[in-house]
Protein backbone atom coordinates (compact mmCIF):
# COMPACT_ATOMS: atom_id res chain seq x y z
CA UNK A 1 0.00 0.00 0.00
CA UNK A 2 1.59 3.27 -1.11
CA UNK A 3 1.69 6.19 1.27
CA UNK A 4 2.66 9.79 0.58
CA UNK A 5 4.96 11.87 2.70
CA UNK A 6 4.21 15.42 3.72
CA UNK A 7 6.24 16.90 0.84
CA UNK A 8 4.25 14.93 -1.75
CA UNK A 9 0.99 16.04 -0.15
CA UNK A 10 2.21 19.63 -0.19
CA UNK A 11 3.07 19.40 -3.90
CA UNK A 12 -0.36 17.98 -4.72
CA UNK A 13 -2.03 20.75 -2.72
CA UNK A 14 -0.02 23.41 -4.54
CA UNK A 15 -0.97 21.95 -7.92
CA UNK A 16 -4.62 21.90 -6.84
CA UNK A 17 -4.42 25.60 -5.95
CA UNK A 18 -2.86 26.60 -9.28
CA UNK A 19 -5.97 27.07 -11.44
CA UNK A 20 -8.12 28.70 -8.75
CA UNK A 21 -5.24 31.11 -8.17
CA UNK A 22 -4.99 31.88 -11.91
CA UNK A 23 -8.71 32.65 -12.07
CA UNK A 24 -8.55 34.92 -9.03
CA UNK A 25 -5.55 36.66 -10.58
CA UNK A 26 -7.61 37.35 -13.73
CA UNK A 27 -10.41 38.79 -11.58
CA UNK A 28 -7.95 41.14 -9.89
CA UNK A 29 -6.42 42.18 -13.21
CA UNK A 30 -9.89 42.98 -14.60
CA UNK A 31 -10.70 45.17 -11.60
CA UNK A 32 -7.26 46.83 -11.75
CA UNK A 33 -7.75 47.73 -15.43
CA UNK A 34 -11.19 49.14 -14.61
CA UNK A 35 -9.72 51.27 -11.83
CA UNK A 36 -6.67 52.54 -13.71
CA UNK A 37 -8.51 53.47 -16.90
CA UNK A 38 -11.83 54.41 -15.30
CA UNK A 39 -13.63 51.79 -17.33
CA UNK A 40 -16.65 49.70 -16.43
CA UNK A 41 -17.01 46.11 -17.62
CA UNK A 42 -20.47 45.70 -16.11
CA UNK A 43 -21.96 45.01 -19.54
CA UNK A 44 -19.81 41.89 -19.65
CA UNK A 45 -22.18 40.38 -17.09
CA UNK A 46 -25.44 38.52 -17.66
CA UNK A 47 -28.55 40.49 -18.59
CA UNK A 48 -31.51 38.07 -18.63
CA UNK A 49 -33.11 37.20 -21.98
CA UNK A 50 -30.90 39.56 -24.01
CA UNK A 51 -29.14 37.64 -26.77
CA UNK A 52 -26.14 39.98 -26.80
CA UNK A 53 -25.62 39.08 -23.14
CA UNK A 54 -25.16 35.35 -23.67
CA UNK A 55 -21.38 35.78 -23.61
CA UNK A 56 -21.77 37.09 -20.09
CA UNK A 57 -22.39 33.51 -18.95
CA UNK A 58 -18.64 32.99 -19.40
CA UNK A 59 -17.32 36.41 -18.36
CA UNK A 60 -19.69 37.22 -15.49
CA UNK A 61 -17.66 35.60 -12.66
CA UNK A 62 -14.56 37.58 -13.67
CA UNK A 63 -16.22 41.01 -13.24
CA UNK A 64 -16.98 42.65 -9.88
CA UNK A 65 -18.76 45.84 -8.92
CA UNK A 66 -16.10 47.18 -6.57
CA UNK A 67 -13.04 46.12 -4.57
CA UNK A 68 -15.15 45.08 -1.59
CA UNK A 69 -17.16 42.77 -3.83
CA UNK A 70 -13.97 41.24 -5.21
CA UNK A 71 -12.37 40.83 -1.79
CA UNK A 72 -15.44 39.05 -0.43
CA UNK A 73 -15.20 36.44 -3.20
CA UNK A 74 -11.42 36.00 -3.33
CA UNK A 75 -10.78 33.87 -0.22
CA UNK A 76 -13.74 31.47 -0.57
CA UNK A 77 -13.07 31.05 -4.31
CA UNK A 78 -9.43 30.14 -3.62
CA UNK A 79 -10.19 27.79 -0.74
CA UNK A 80 -13.17 26.01 -2.26
CA UNK A 81 -11.55 25.80 -5.69
CA UNK A 82 -8.42 24.28 -4.19
CA UNK A 83 -10.47 21.72 -2.23
CA UNK A 84 -12.30 20.78 -5.43
CA UNK A 85 -9.11 20.24 -7.42
CA UNK A 86 -7.46 18.43 -4.49
CA UNK A 87 -10.18 15.90 -3.63
CA UNK A 88 -11.79 15.54 -7.07
CA UNK A 89 -8.73 15.68 -9.31
CA UNK A 90 -10.16 13.70 -12.23
CA UNK A 91 -13.55 15.43 -12.13
CA UNK A 92 -12.59 18.94 -11.03
CA UNK A 93 -12.78 20.63 -14.43
CA UNK A 94 -16.07 18.96 -15.36
CA UNK A 95 -17.64 20.03 -12.07
CA UNK A 96 -16.18 23.52 -12.24
CA UNK A 97 -17.33 24.18 -15.80
CA UNK A 98 -20.78 22.74 -15.12
CA UNK A 99 -21.31 24.97 -12.07
CA UNK A 100 -19.90 28.04 -13.88
CA UNK A 101 -22.01 27.68 -17.04
CA UNK A 102 -25.20 26.39 -15.45
CA UNK A 103 -25.29 29.26 -12.95
CA UNK A 104 -24.92 31.81 -15.73
CA UNK A 105 -27.45 30.10 -17.98
CA UNK A 106 -30.12 29.99 -15.28
CA UNK A 107 -29.47 33.63 -14.51
CA UNK A 108 -29.93 34.50 -18.17
CA UNK A 109 -33.20 32.58 -18.24
CA UNK A 110 -34.78 33.58 -14.94
CA UNK A 111 -33.20 36.47 -13.03
CA UNK A 112 -34.57 39.98 -12.63
CA UNK A 113 -33.69 42.57 -15.28
CA UNK A 114 -30.25 43.89 -14.44
CA UNK A 115 -26.61 43.10 -15.15
CA UNK A 116 -25.48 40.24 -12.92
CA UNK A 117 -21.74 40.08 -12.22
CA UNK A 118 -19.33 38.47 -9.79
CA UNK A 119 -18.08 35.04 -8.78
CA UNK A 120 -20.56 34.64 -5.92
CA UNK A 121 -22.70 32.20 -7.89
CA UNK A 122 -19.70 29.94 -8.54
CA UNK A 123 -18.71 30.16 -4.87
CA UNK A 124 -22.19 29.07 -3.81
CA UNK A 125 -22.02 26.26 -6.34
CA UNK A 126 -18.73 24.99 -4.93
CA UNK A 127 -20.10 25.16 -1.38
CA UNK A 128 -23.16 23.13 -2.39
CA UNK A 129 -21.13 20.55 -4.32
CA UNK A 130 -18.53 19.95 -1.59
CA UNK A 131 -21.27 19.81 1.05
CA UNK A 132 -23.60 17.39 -0.76
CA UNK A 133 -20.94 15.24 -2.42
CA UNK A 134 -19.42 14.29 0.94
CA UNK A 135 -22.83 13.18 2.20
CA UNK A 136 -23.75 11.21 -0.91
CA UNK A 137 -20.42 9.38 -1.07
CA UNK A 138 -20.29 8.56 2.67
CA UNK A 139 -16.52 9.02 2.52
CA UNK A 140 -14.87 9.87 5.83
CA UNK A 141 -12.41 12.36 4.36
CA UNK A 142 -15.10 14.06 2.30
CA UNK A 143 -17.51 14.11 5.24
CA UNK A 144 -14.81 15.91 7.21
CA UNK A 145 -14.56 18.42 4.37
CA UNK A 146 -18.36 18.76 4.46
CA UNK A 147 -18.22 19.71 8.13
CA UNK A 148 -15.45 22.25 7.48
CA UNK A 149 -17.37 23.83 4.59
CA UNK A 150 -20.54 23.96 6.71
CA UNK A 151 -18.67 25.60 9.58
CA UNK A 152 -16.96 28.19 7.38
CA UNK A 153 -19.72 28.99 4.90
CA UNK A 154 -22.97 27.80 6.43
CA UNK A 155 -24.06 31.39 7.03
CA UNK A 156 -24.05 31.98 3.26
CA UNK A 157 -27.57 30.56 3.20
CA UNK A 158 -28.80 34.06 4.11
CA UNK A 159 -27.62 35.20 0.69
CA UNK A 160 -30.80 33.70 -0.74
CA UNK A 161 -32.91 36.37 0.96
CA UNK A 162 -32.51 39.91 -0.46
CA UNK A 163 -34.46 41.45 2.42
CA UNK A 164 -31.45 40.91 4.66
CA UNK A 165 -29.41 43.25 2.43
CA UNK A 166 -31.68 46.27 1.91
CA UNK A 167 -28.82 48.67 1.18
CA UNK A 168 -26.93 46.49 -1.30
CA UNK A 169 -27.57 45.44 -4.87
CA UNK A 170 -27.25 41.70 -4.28
CA UNK A 171 -27.96 39.13 -7.00
CA UNK A 172 -29.69 36.63 -4.73
CA UNK A 173 -30.75 34.67 -7.83
CA UNK A 174 -27.07 34.15 -8.63
CA UNK A 175 -26.54 32.72 -5.15
CA UNK A 176 -29.58 30.46 -5.44
CA UNK A 177 -28.85 29.24 -8.97
CA UNK A 178 -25.21 28.66 -8.08
CA UNK A 179 -26.21 26.60 -5.06
CA UNK A 180 -28.67 24.55 -7.10
CA UNK A 181 -26.07 23.93 -9.82
CA UNK A 182 -23.66 22.62 -7.16
CA UNK A 183 -26.30 20.24 -5.80
CA UNK A 184 -27.03 19.02 -9.32
CA UNK A 185 -23.33 18.42 -9.98
CA UNK A 186 -23.01 16.44 -6.72
CA UNK A 187 -25.87 14.16 -7.76
CA UNK A 188 -24.67 13.85 -11.37
CA UNK A 189 -21.13 12.81 -10.38
CA UNK A 190 -22.00 10.86 -7.22
CA UNK A 191 -20.75 7.56 -8.68
CA UNK A 192 -17.50 9.00 -10.02
CA UNK A 193 -14.41 10.32 -8.30
CA UNK A 194 -12.85 9.44 -4.93
CA UNK A 195 -13.96 6.30 -3.12
CA UNK A 196 -13.77 5.35 0.53
CA UNK A 197 -10.27 4.15 1.46
CA UNK A 198 -10.13 0.41 2.04
CA UNK A 199 -7.86 -1.14 4.64
CA UNK A 200 -5.27 -3.51 3.19
CA UNK A 201 -3.53 -6.21 5.20
CA UNK A 202 0.24 -6.30 4.99
CA UNK A 203 0.75 -10.00 4.25
CA UNK A 204 4.36 -9.87 3.09
CA UNK A 205 5.41 -12.20 5.95
CA UNK A 206 2.81 -14.85 5.07
CA UNK A 207 3.94 -17.80 2.98
CA UNK A 208 2.00 -18.94 -0.08
CA UNK A 209 0.75 -22.08 1.70
CA UNK A 210 -0.37 -20.10 4.74
CA UNK A 211 -2.03 -17.53 2.48
CA UNK A 212 -3.88 -20.29 0.65
CA UNK A 213 -5.07 -21.76 3.96
CA UNK A 214 -6.59 -18.50 5.17
CA UNK A 215 -7.93 -17.17 1.85
CA UNK A 216 -9.07 -20.19 -0.20
CA UNK A 217 -12.57 -21.58 -0.03
CA UNK A 218 -11.19 -25.00 -0.99
CA UNK A 219 -9.91 -27.51 1.59
CA UNK A 220 -6.19 -27.20 2.21
CA UNK A 221 -3.81 -30.00 3.15
CA UNK A 222 -3.09 -29.01 6.76
CA UNK A 223 -0.33 -31.61 7.06
CA UNK A 224 1.52 -30.08 4.09
CA UNK A 225 0.96 -26.64 5.53
CA UNK A 226 2.41 -27.61 8.89
CA UNK A 227 5.45 -29.16 7.22
CA UNK A 228 6.17 -26.01 5.19
CA UNK A 229 5.39 -23.55 7.96
CA UNK A 230 8.33 -21.79 9.55
CA UNK A 231 9.10 -23.08 13.05
CA UNK A 232 8.40 -20.89 16.04
CA UNK A 233 10.93 -20.83 18.88
CA UNK A 234 9.96 -19.79 22.37
CA UNK A 235 12.68 -19.01 24.88
CA UNK A 236 11.99 -18.77 28.58
CA UNK A 237 14.23 -16.73 30.84
CA UNK A 238 14.09 -17.36 34.57
CA UNK A 239 15.22 -14.79 37.05
CA UNK A 240 17.06 -16.08 40.08
CA UNK A 241 15.48 -15.24 43.40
Amino acid sequence: MMTMNSQQEKNILLRAAFWPFVMVLIMWLVKLVETLFHWKFTQGGVYPLHWESLGGIITMPLIHGDWEHLLSNTTPFLFLGTMLFYFYRELAWKIFVLVWLLTGLWLWLGAHESYHIGASGVVYGLVAFLFMSGILRNNRRLLTLTLIVTFLYGSMIWGFFPEFFPDKNISWEGHLFGFLSGLLAAVAFRKQGPKEDEFQWDDTDVSDDEDAYWRSDQPTDKKSLSENARPTHIQYHYREK
